[in-house]
């Protein structure tokens, strides 16, 4: 912490060094439009390598004081910059923007508290626009938003219901037990995205032993961030762009930036989005006949009992189609979001409220989330600008009980053992009748049971950009970033006692209450010198710390009094509480040279130490570097073909901190003879425990040609994870079942390509279309114990199996009827995907936005058909498409079971 101090101390005294600013002002106006006269608004308007600067009006208006012998860079986003000298600069300046179709001026992060045009990048980093955020049809949470438009992305939904709930992997697998989720910053923010049980398993028992699982479909908790917020997303896919944000970044990072100020006159917008969510499609159930409900049992009185409930329920006209009464609800769906946005020279400020509800496709399921941000910069003096962002969220969702479940009460393993001829609807008096097929009524569940997550949000996140030293080659800022994401989550499951599988538990509440504070800063000085127009260094050093402190109790009480919900009105309880306290410290520095505006090089280093490594004080080292040479620049390709061509090559290393707690042997609680005490885990700690570590290597070709109307990047990398951590099975002679160990390497390697285009403009039509592709490949190249296997099911219904000179994606298990033992039966990555999203503008006023994501191949374990099958209930359950005289339901479990079933 001393240490820390004296870091701070330090660049606090440089802040209040004085500016050494001699020029003269120069008053510089003009006017900004495309290149078809339209005025452009908002466009940044910023005296080079200086924080002075401005924004154009809504008439592409601006005025601003300029220091003489300087230079002016006119930039928006998704148009060529231009530079003009002031010293030229006579009467008003009418400057005409053309469109950056390659998008070769983006400006991209290259460090904590730098950046380069993408035309000297480096790196292969992904961007999204707001457009392409929000320009097609609206996703529910952010994290949905982000489907289908990352190139090197695999995401995937871990439950349909309300509120979200994905995961995301940034160029395959980076770890098997520590962190797979890229690290959002949004604003200078580290966001938690935590996702925590709300304790199901105490009613679906979905973990053995009935113990708190992460099987209860928990929602990310970076769903909370309102889309309509955002101006720009970077990700950062890879170790040789995301090392310089430490270990926390060994997965990627996802750089969220959100909508700020313009000066001018305020401006105040409104929309408001309606529509409406449904099923696309259904499963189908089975159609029965008295002759197959008979066939429901062997047993001849049963039988005929079954036999005559069909005939009854057929007469009565109530065969039912459950499938479409429990996932047939359509839903209303409503986004309310009022904006304004306004300024002048010194302060600039953007306010958003919103609130977004949507109804699930069962009834009594939804989301709702209320935003509020208010974001101010303010310039105190011409070398120094702050700026606050803040942000309050209230999200509710009603997320009903799904997923997987080993007590036959979840909507979906409920509906799969049930007939269409059993009668699940109240009488006149609202009472259920019970499910003689099942544990439970489903639509007793779903009209008593509650599932309810809420969450309470505050962020707020600062900035500091103070030039400390100026002078007419070299200039020397403090760059500060920075904040608090603070959350409180809420969740509540109630189980009353009148539900079917309750019979038991006589009434179950369940109740989460979670406390999560995180709190970051990186503090750095960035000087850059240019002894010449064609020779520029970049250095920056600084130092980060990041806490967290995450604290989750969960209650369960069965044995609930009628018509109470507090756990204290139970017979039973259970407790359990999670803590995971960290602190990370980092130490980085890195060095840009740019040569002719066409050669850029980066080296630097990362030192990294934390609390969950077994040596705290350890810092470990993270080099990186890169190269990029833009040969048209460069003068080596000037011809009429290329507009622009760039090689380029990153290396990086990373780390992945140890699981918390890894590094211990914790203590659980024991009630010995009516004494109250503590005995040792069966899970073993090791204080020796080291951080994954992770190495990158990434080359790639860039050009475009056409007028740079049509764009392509190519993108080759090689990654390598060293000592990734398994939770391992040990010797019983040791103590322990289980131990945390560094347990061998893995490698991904993949291709990317991505390309930009703008096959029409005109007057009338203008259509900007991008495609990209992408494919990953891993193996497991070492391990230093035997195969392990994970997931929630055995080899008889398929599980990930981490096993030397294998996928770290593969599925095995038994090869029915063929008896081989356990056997490779699929593999969840993909074998590529694709993405293209188009926009289509009409007369430069209607616009039309789509796209299209394709994935191909890639495997998931799916029980649903086998348990429709084995309930007697799939919708092709009497087909007989190989004509053997026995329904296809009969042959598909033979089949599971091992039995062959020959063709007549």
């Amino acid at each position: 912490m001393r240490k820390s101090l004296l870091v701070i101390t330090g660049l606090l005294c440089m802040l209040l060094l004085p500016p050494c600013i001699y020029a003269q002002n120069k008053t510089v106006s003009g006017t900004v439009t495309d290149t078809k006269g339209v005025p452009l608004a908002g466009v940044s308007v910023i005296v080079e390598k200086t924080t002075i600067g401005t924004a154009t009006d809504a008439e592409g208006k601006f005025r601003l004081a300029v220091p003489a012998g300087s230079s002016i860079v006119i930039s928006s986003t998704g148009f060529k910059s231009q530079t003009f000298k002031a010293d030229n600069i006579s009467g008003d300046l009418n400057v005409k923007l053309e469109e950056d179709i390659a998008r070769l001026d983006e400006v991209i992060v290259t460090g904590l508290a730098t950046t380069v045009k993408r035309r000297n990048l480096a790196n292969a980093v992904g961007t999204i626009s707001s457009k392409q955020l929000n320009g097609v049809a609206p996703a529910q949470t952010f994290d949905a938003a982000l489907n289908g438009k990352v190139a090197g992305a695999y995401i995937n939904a871990n439950s349909g219901a309300p509120g979200g709930g994905l995961s995301v992997k940034l160029r395959g697998v980076t770890s098997i037990f520590g962190n797979t989720q890229p690290l959002y910053v949004v604003d200078g923010v580290f966001m938690d995205n935590s996702a925590t049980s709300a304790g199901l398993n105490a009613v679906t028992a979905a973990a053995a032993g009935g113990n708190v699982s992460t099987q209860d479909n928990a929602s990310s908790r970076i769903a909370d961030l309102r889309a309509e917020d955002i101006e720009n997303i970077e990700i950062l896919k890879g170790a040789s762009a995301a090392a310089i944000y430490g270990s926390r970044a060994a997965a990627g990072v996802i750089i969220i930036t959100t909508k700020r100020g313009k000066s001018g006159q305020t401006k105040i917008s409104f929309s408001q989005d309606v529509g409406f969510v449904k099923v696309r499609k259904l499963l189908g159930v089975r159609q029965f006949t008295a002759e197959t409900a008979a066939g429901l049992s062997s047993d001849p009185e049963t039988s005929a009992a079954l036999k005559q409930q069909f005939l009854d329920a057929q007469s009565a006209g109530k065969l039912y189609d459950y499938e479409k009464e429990v996932y047939g609800n359509t839903g209303f769906t409503r986004n309310s979001v009022l904006s304004m946005t306004g300024g002048n020279d010194k302060t600039s400020f953007y306010f958003s409220a919103a609130q977004k509800k949507e109804e699930g496709i069962v009834q009594r399921t939804g989301y709702r989330n209320t935003s509020l941000r208010l974001n101010v910069d303010h310039k105190i003096t011409d070398n120094i600008k702050f700026g606050v962002s803040t942000n309050y969220v209230n999200s509710s969702a009603d997320r009903g009980l799904t997923g997987n479940d080993n007590a036959g009460v979840t909507y979906s393993i409920s509906l799969s053992s049930t007939p269409d001829f059993v009668e699940l609807h109240p009488d006149e008096f609202g009472n259920y009748p019970a499910n003689s097929f099942s544990a439970s009524n489903v639509l007793q569940t779903i009209a008593l049971m509650q599932n309810n997550e809420n969450v309470n949000r505050f962020t707020t996140g600062f900035n500091v950009d103070a030039t400390l030293l100026k002078g007419n080659k070299s200039t020397t800022k403090f760059i500060g970033r920075g904040g608090v994401d603070f959350y409180n989550l809420v969740t509540n499951a109630q189980f009353p006692r009148e539900l079917q599988f309750q019979s038991v538990n006589k009434g179950t509440s369940v109740q989460g209450f979670t406390k999560s504070l995180n709190t970051n800063y990186i503090l750095s000085l960035v000087n850059t010198f240019n002894p010449s127009d064609n020779l520029g260094f970049t250095t920056s050093a600084g130092y980060t710390q990041e806490q967290g402190d995450f604290n989750n109790i969960l209650d369960v009480a069965t044995q609930v009094a009628p018509g109470q919900t507090n756990v204290d009105q139970g017979g039973a309880l259970t407790a359990q509480q999670f803590r995971n306290k960290f602190e990370n410290d980092g130490i980085f520095a890195q060095e840009e040279v740019s040569i002719l505006d066409a050669i850029n090089l980066n080296a630097g280093v990362r030192f990294d130490r934390s609390t969950n490594n077994g040596d705290v004080e350890r810092f470990y080292t993270y080099p990186k570097g890169g190269l990029s040479i833009n040969l048209t620049r460069l003068g080596v390709l000037d011809n009429n073909f290329f507009n622009n061509i760039k090689l380029r090559a990153a290396y990086g290393q990373s780390a992945n901190f140890p699981a918390f707690g890894s590094k211990f042997t914790t203590l659980v609680a024991s009630n010995i003879g009516g004494l109250q005490g503590s005995i040792v885990n069966i899970q073993g700690g090791d204080p020796n425990i080291k951080p994954e570590r992770q190495t990158e290597l990434e080359g790639g070709l860039d050009f475009s040609v056409l007028n740079n109307k049509l764009s392509f990047e190519v993108t080759f990398y090689n990654k390598k994870i060293y000592d990734f951590l398994l939770l391992a099975t040990v010797p019983p002679s040791s103590g322990f079942s289980t131990k945390f160990i560094n347990a061998g390497d893995l490698r991904n390697q993949g291709l990317e390509i991505g390309m930009n285009a703008q096959p029409i403009s005109s007057k009338t039509i203008k259509w900007n279309t991008s495609v990209n592709f992408w494919l990953n490949r891993s193996k497991v190249t070492k391990l230093t114990i035997p195969p392990v296997q994970l997931g929630s099911f055995g080899t008889s219904l398929g599980t990930f199996q981490i096993e030397e000179g294998k996928s770290a994606t593969q599925i095995v298990g038994t090869n029915a009827p063929a008896q081989e033992g356990v056997v490779v039966l699929g593999n969840q990555e993909p074998k590529f995907q694709m993405n293209t999203f188009n926009e289509i503008t009409f007369f430069n006023k209607l616009s039309l936005r789509f796209l299209i994501h394709w994935k191909y191949k890639g495997d998931n374990v799916n029980l649903t058909n086998l348990l429709n099958d084995f309930g007697s209930t799939s919708a092709d359950y009497d087909a007989d498409a190989n004509n053997n005289q026995t329904p296809d339901g009969v042959d598909r479990i033979m089949s599971f079971l091992g039995v062959v079933q020959e063709a007549l």
